[in-house]
């Protein structure tokens, strides 16, 4: 099972103020790229470290990334550094690397450096993200610390799983820099206002595969990169995601995306049709088999000496279906991938099928349709309005998709 890569951030961490404290151990060789994914986000990012950090990763280093002075005692024996000031200067605090001994010292209220200090007087949500060896994180009196630290109300960030400081594999390794630039995302996109909330959405998602014998079927290249893109930048404008995903080695990441898996178009179209009453916007994103074997076999086929000759029947056309059924307030947003006449086939499909929008892409665009981290997209309207994109990431393409959508439920429609 793999994860599509983290998104950059860019919506809900610009302008917000966020406070990075480093501890001593060894993950801190990794919070200068932590720093630079935050204030490239638009973040304005201060560090404040303990003396023991100093010791894997040096202030001016983190200095200059985050373009700010860094403070690693609580006076420098000219000037005090003003703990509660920046305690609640801050939108958020992110303790990364937190160590083992931090970690005791915040669970029992010790303070004697300038990390805890800070922390005893932050009034913003404070996120810990843990490193230490396996066996330091497996100890009773570490879970004891962080069941302690989440009664206090602080957010534990999971620790990952891989090679560890002292040559070990196991539990205990601090998150990546971009899952924890993405956590801090997703709680200040939960915490403001998004378009969508409240709201409930489909995504389709992947190919589908129509099974012809137990080891063959009839499928497409499809990865399932676009709709999962376009799941994903729903939820983080708020909506409730439905994702019914077709045969994929991907996975979504955003926690507001329930995953349905589906393997033939019959199943897409049975999970389809119990989610689509209760949506109010649907996209499907799908590469959805046209055809599929009119009969299949139950054992292997095996090799003869004439010509296997296969008889194919059409699959549900889900699009056309649902469009049918769309009552008032709904959105349907269905996915055209042409070859040849594209914009003549799309608008056919648009109009003959009942949907409000057709998102068109051409085989014959380099760098666009299956398997590509890119995609070159035409949004097509049943009102006429149309808008050319150009080459860009999927992730650029669904943000682009997104707001069109919001745009057309936002403008006064006729009768």
């Amino acid at each position: 099972m793999v994860s599509l890569p983290a998104v950059t951030c860019i919506m809900q961490l610009k302008g917000k103020k966020i406070l990075l404290a480093v501890t001593g151990s060894i993950a801190a060789y990794k919070t200068p790229h932590l720093v630079r994914l935050l204030v490239k986000a638009g973040a304005e990012v201060r560090v404040i470290m303990t003396e023991a950090a100093a010791g894997f990763v040096t202030p001016l280093s983190l200095s200059t990334v985050s373009r700010h002075p860094v403070f690693a005692s609580v006076h420098d024996g000219a000037a005090w550094n003003n703990h509660v000031e920046l305690g609640r200067w801050a939108d958020v605090m992110l303790i990364a690397p937190c160590s083992a001994n931090t970690l005791a010292k915040l669970a029992t209220g010790r303070c004697d450096n300038l990390v805890c200090a800070v922390y005893l007087s932050a009034t913003c949500p404070v996120f810990i993200a843990p490193a230490m060896d396996e066996d330091m994180w497996a100890h009773p009196a570490t879970r004891a610390n962080l069941v302690r630290l989440r009664e206090y109300g602080n957010q534990i960030v999971p620790v990952g799983h891989g090679e560890l400081a002292s040559g070990l594999v196991g539990e205990g390794r601090m998150a990546e820099p971009e899952d924890l630039a993405q956590r801090l995302e997703w709680f200040l996109a939960a915490t403001a206002p998004q378009p969508l909330d409240g709201q409930r959405v489909m995504v389709t998602a992947g190919p589908t595969y129509e099974r012809l014998d137990p080891v063959r079927f009839i499928g497409n290249f499809s990865s399932g990169k676009m709709g999962i893109a376009i799941a994903e930048d729903l939820a983080r404008k708020g909506a409730a995601v439905e994702l019914i995903l077709g045969p994929s080695q991907l996975r979504p990441a955003h926690p507001n995306i329930n995953l349905h898996t589906v393997e033939s178009a019959a199943d897409m179209f049975e999970v389809s049709g119990t989610l689509f009453p209760e949506c109010s916007i649907a996209v499907l994103a799908a590469a959805v088999a046209d055809f599929r074997p009119a009969i299949t076999y139950e054992e292997k086929i095996k090799k003869g000496e004439g010509a296997l000759e296969l008889h194919l029947e059409k699959t549900v056309d889900i699009l056309k279906t649902l469009g049918t059924r769309k009552r008032d307030g709904q959105t349907l947003v269905g996915f055209a991938l042409e070859t040849n006449d594209e914009h003549a086939h799309a608008m056919q499909k648009l109009h003959g099928k009942r949907a409000d929008m057709i998102v068109l892409n051409s085989l014959r665009d380099a760098g666009a349709g299956f398997g590509h981290d890119t995609n070159k997209i035409t949004i097509l309207r049943a009102d006429g309005k149309l808008r050319n994109l150009p080459l860009q990431s999927k992730t650029e393409a669904a943000a682009a998709i997104v707001q069109a959508i919001l745009d057309y439920r936002n403008e006064p429609q006729t009768v």
